[in-house]
């Protein structure tokens, strides 16, 4: 018998209502516990490990099906005898940021000694207090095992696992042409996967490993469910593309064309070793030939095509929901059956998409996990070192997740978490699910009223549990504050965040509308999507919006929790993709992100739209107060294409404050905030 999986709204229900269910019977949301982990985990990944050396085996070629040719360097543990001959489960990870910066990263974090102290330095540097504050999250990723998920780790094969870093189709020194998670793109993992479990080094079981494009691939590979693939850690990833990353809300990442850019240039670095060795590999300088610079012409069409009629095919089918790459992009983790690990952060540029990740793999807690921390894209892990109250390192956890599904040892990671968070306020805390047990959605209206909390913004209005009785037009015009910001900071990957812009958004709300609550009484948390309803009227026939949600500390301080942004003409949503609290708001809008779908905005004439925000996780503590901030613009992060863009004619946009039909936002609460 075939079975359809339920939508994502009626996912979201269904764990909304669940929670209700579990948070009724124990009678209070459940005690939050510190997520260390197990001290062993630590000690056996960074002690004396079973084999004293690592072999490799450079650009081992893979053949796939249609005759492209993907290369792959092989690390095998080995002795004083050579490689071991002993078949091991083996880690397989594709990258497209060649696997030449793999091996660079590999040997430096290889080197006795030395690396292990410099590891340790960038874990314990805090500038933590200071006006440099943001360098220290950058800092102490280096101590928090990202770059051994993104590369290789040394004590994980030292401690019996092969590992294979392969570069991706088109890029490395692979063969072929380069399509971002497309469709060939994604065909090729299941056969990398096959090719590595019938290796005579291999025991056939597989697991995978890698950050950002590595770690949506592997969400990808896993949907398909490859007989091989046994265990996946997907670190950063992403899965319904476009609305997590590509153009959320309509809007292009800022550092889309920047990121397809460096990844081309890299692409073109040759194989010396071949040349030297008189073995150059002629098909891969003319797939190179053939496209120098993949997928880079979309971008710069974006920027440059001036009229909705003028869009390149290429360009319109990244634009049709219905086309071969749309679907490719959009993921299915309701598909997978293996043991799953999400490690990812809430100001990701992927937080919209790995709590979805977790909660729709159709597996029990334990056999899937989500870890998400404090960090941005490339920060992944700055908060997890083991310390008291943090977690354990990515890549303690990544060993101690492969010993359990790929070695059996029973290690007990499968009950660590499984839900281990930061929440934002607090600290590290673990739960039984996300959003957390006992939480309900609640409207928090938008009112013209001062709050007498700022007097720097646009406009100072307040939030309120009442429905407001006044009527006010509010003005709101496109800027640039938004360079020094949380959005930009998430924009860039995490590249702006040594700035410390991305720790007040106070620079930021010189040019928008903020709406600020009473204080809270009691501790207050937030956990779950957000989604905020807005009466506008535009004088052009687009408009961008920009929704941040905040916490608003007694010194002043407003901290952005989540964030979203959509295309006023893109305000379509799909119905079954989107969901609804209990109180019959949207919670979770999912806009329809196509050409045919733009519906332009008559000017003068009031327009609905419900924009959401990526999930959360938050406590507001007793004198704090939440903070609903709007604007109209949103660069670096949001870049609508230039056709929207040049609707909008970058003319202030309003927000029309009207008791008939009222702007709120709609946010999962529980506790006593006294409101």
């Amino acid at each position: 018998m075939t079975t359809t999986p339920p939508s994502r709204g009626a996912r979201w229900l269904i764990a909304g209502l669940t929670a209700l269910v579990t948070a009724a019977l124990a009678g209070a949301p459940p005690a939050q516990a510190t997520p260390a982990g197990e001290p062993q985990w630590a000690a056996l990944h960074d002690g004396p490990q079973q084999y004293p050396s690592i072999h490799i085996d450079w650009d081992v070629p893979i053949t796939m099906s249609d005759g492209t040719v993907l290369k792959a360097n092989v690390y095998r543990p080995a002795d004083a005898n050579g490689p071991v001959t002993t078949p091991l489960p083996t880690i397989v990870n594709l990258t497209p940021y060649t696997k030449l910066l793999s091996m660079i990263a590999q040997t430096a974090l290889s080197v006795p000694v030395l690396s292990d102290a410099v590891t340790g330095v960038f874990r314990d540097f805090s500038l933590n207090g200071t006006p440099l504050e943001g360098l220290t999250d950058q800092t102490r990723t280096l101590g928090g095992g990202f770059g051994r998920a993104f590369a290789a780790d040394p004590n994980l094969i030292r401690s019996g696992y092969v590992q294979v870093v392969a570069d991706v189709r088109g890029t490395g020194f692979s063969q072929g042409i380069w399509e971002p998670w497309g469709p060939k793109d994604q065909a090729d993992t299941p056969e990398v996967i096959a090719w590595a479990a019938a290796q005579q080094w291999s025991d056939g079981k597989i697991g995978m490993t890698g950050a950002s494009y590595s770690g949506i691939n592997q969400v990808q590979a896993a949907a398909k469910q490859p007989p091989a693939l046994k265990a996946i850690v997907p670190l950063v990833p992403g899965n319904d593309l476009v609305h997590d990353m590509i153009a959320p809300g309509g809007g292009a990442i800022g550092i889309l064309a920047p990121y397809l850019l460096a990844v081309n240039l890299l692409k073109l670095t040759p194989d010396m070793v071949s040349i030297a060795l008189g073995k150059f590999d002629t098909q891969w300088l003319a797939d190179r030939l053939r496209s120098p610079m993949s997928f880079l012409d979309i971008a710069i069409a974006t920027l440059t095509t001036t009229s909705f009629d003028a869009v390149p095919p290429e360009l319109e089918l990244v634009l049709d929901p219905a086309s071969p790459i749309r679907q490719a992009w959009l993921g299915h983790p309701d598909r997978i059956t293996v043991p799953t690990m999400v490690i990812g952060g809430w100001h990701d540029n992927f937080a919209n998409g790995e709590p979805r990740i977790y909660q729709d793999i159709p597996l029990p807690p334990g056999q899937k996990q989500l870890v998400m921390g404090n960090s941005y894209h490339v920060s992944a892990g700055f908060d997890m070192r083991g310390r008291d109250g943090e977690p354990p390192r990515i890549d303690v956890l990544t060993r101690a997740w492969f010993d359990k599904w790929l070695k059996g040892i029973d290690n007990g990671i499968d009950r660590y978490g499984p839900v281990t968070m930061w929440q934002q306020g607090t600290g590290w805390t673990t739960a039984a699910d996300f959003p957390r047990p006992g939480h309900t959605h609640q409207r928090m209206y938008l009112s013209a009223a001062a709050s007498g909390t700022t007097n720097t913004s646009v406009h100072d209005g307040s939030l309120s549990a009442g429905a407001p009785s006044d009527t006010r037009r509010l003005t709101v015009a496109p800027g640039l504050a938004s360079l020094c910001s949380a959005d930009a900071a998430q924009g860039t990957a995490g590249i702006l965040v040594f700035t410390g812009c991305g720790k007040d958004a106070r620079v930021q709300e010189l040019q928008g509308l903020t709406f600020t609550s009473a204080p809270v009484a009691e501790p207050t948390t937030i956990s779950g999507p957000i989604a905020v309803h807005l009466n506008t009227i535009h004088d052009a026939t687009d408009g961008f919006w920009t929704v941040t949600v905040n916490d608003v500390a007694p010194d002043g301080r407003s901290t952005t929790l989540s964030t979203g942004q959509l295309m006023a003409s893109l305000r379509t949503l799909d119905e079954n993709r989107s969901a609804r609290s209990a109180n019959g708001d949207y919670s979770d809008p999912y806009p329809i992100m196509s050409l045919p779908e733009r519906l332009p905005i008559v000017p003068g004439q009031a327009t609905q739209l419900d924009i959401g925000l990526a999930p959360t996780d938050a406590i507001l503590k007793p004198g704090h107060r939440l903070r609903v901030d709007i604007f109209a613009s949103n660069y670096p992060k949001g870049l609508p294409i230039r056709p929207f863009l040049d609707a909008t004619e970058l003319k202030p946009q309003h927000l029309q404050l009207d008791p008939a039909a009222p702007s709120y936002v709609n946010v999962p609460i529980a506790g006593n905030p006294g409101w």
